[in-house]
Parts: structure tokens; C-alpha cells; sequence
């Protein structure tokens, strides 16, 4: 058994802080802090395997093709991670990324 503690992980002026959380051959969980006006432009993976994002705190955009979706607490983007996809911090944002299978 594994307890993390995603509050404790502290947010970066200059460019996201990303903390892995959990690896192993099945799955990646990453911890990603965006401070406002940062984010992750669109982009995709060239491979098979699902994506999640899930909104810890904060509000949001998750992005996509067809524009941007408001984000808040709670909310969760699932897509193939072979989908083009993105996310951005409107104030400060953590998000809990998981992939399956681990890139």
C-alpha cells in the first residue's frame, strides 16, 4: 500500500510542478500544479492507452479540438491519449493525471 499526500506538492512560478505519484508496468499517476496562466497546449501520444485527467482544486479548461471546456473540482476528462488533448489553469490548478498503460 501507497498514501500520498497531492496537497503537500507545491506549485512553481516559472513552469508547472509535476510530482509522479505512482508507476508501475500498469499505470502512471502524475500530480500536475499549474499556477493561473499556465497549462499544457494540446498535444497528443502516438500510442494505445486511455488518459484521465480529474480537477483536484482550482478552476480550469480542459482542451481539445473543438475548443474549451470550463473544468472546476471533480470534473474528469477520459480519451484515448492517441486524442489530442490539454488543459489550462484559469487560477491555481492541481490535477491528477493517470495513463494506462504508463508511457
Amino acid at each position: 500500500m501507497k498514501i500520498a499526500h497531492l496537497f503537500e506538492n507545491a506549485f512553481k512560478d516559472n513552469a508547472p510542478s509535476i510530482t509522479v505519484v505512482h508507476e508501475s508496468e500498469f499505470v502512471k499517476v502524475l500530480n500536475f500544479n499549474f499556477k493561473a496562466g499556465q497549462g499544457l497546449p494540446l498535444h497528443s501520444h502516438n500510442i494505445e492507452g486511455e488518459l484521465v485527467l480529474t480537477i483536484l482544486e482550482g478552476q480550469g479548461e480542459f482542451l481539445s479540438t473543438d475548443g474549451k471546456v470550463p473544468a472546476k473540482p471533480g470534473d474528469t476528462l477520459i480519451c484515448p491519449i492517441a486524442t489530442r488533448h490539454g488543459v489550462g489553469a484559469v487560477t491555481d490548478l492541481r490535477v491528477l493525471v493517470t495513463i494506462a498503460p504508463p508511457i
